[in-house]
C-alpha cells in the first residue's frame, strides 16, 4: 500500500491522504471545491464548484500516475439534488466519451458548506 499526496491539491482537511494505491488500483479521498493556494471554497454555483472539484479530483490522479481515463467509478455527492443536471454537465464536459461507473446522492451537508464532493476509484495504467 502506498498513500498518494499532492501540492497541486488542497490539503487534506483532516486525518486522511489523497489516495491510497493498493496494487493496481487507486481509491482517492472525495474533494471539494477548495482552492489548493487559499484552502477556501471557490464557486458560487454547483458548475462552477463541480469544475474545480474535478481539476482537484485530476491532480490526485496524476499524482498516484492515472489519467481521468483511468477512473473506474466515482461517487457524487450533492448538497442538493435539484442541481444534479448542472453537476451533470460540468462531469460529461470533463469526462467527454469516458463514462466511469457512478453513484450519485444528495447529502444533508459538506465540509465547510461546498456543494459538491466526488471520490473516485482508478485504475492505475499497465506500463
Amino acid at each position: 500500500m502506498e498513500k498518494v499526496f499532492t501540492n497541486a491539491a488542497p490539503k487534506a482537511i483532516g486525518p486522511y491522504s489523497h489516495a491510497m494505491k493498493s496494487g493496481n488500483l487507486v481509491f482517492c479521498s472525495g474533494q471539494t471545491p477548495l482552492n489548493p493556494e487559499t484552502m477556501l471554497i471557490e464557486g458560487a454555483t454547483v458548475t462552477e464548484q463541480t469544475t474545480l472539484v474535478l481539476t482537484n479530483l485530476e491532480a490526485v490522479l496524476i499524482a498516484a500516475g492515472c489519467t481521468r481515463a483511468n477512473v473506474l467509478k466515482t461517487s457524487v455527492f450533492l448538497k442538493n439534488f435539484a442541481d444534479f443536471e448542472k453537476m451533470n454537465k460540468s462531469y460529461e464536459a470533463f469526462f467527454g466519451d469516458h463514462k466511469p461507473a457512478r453513484t450519485t446522492v444528495e447529502v444533508s451537508r459538506l465540509p465547510r458548506e461546498a456543494l459538491v464532493e466526488i471520490e473516485c476509484i482508478a485504475e492505475v495504467p499497465k506500463i
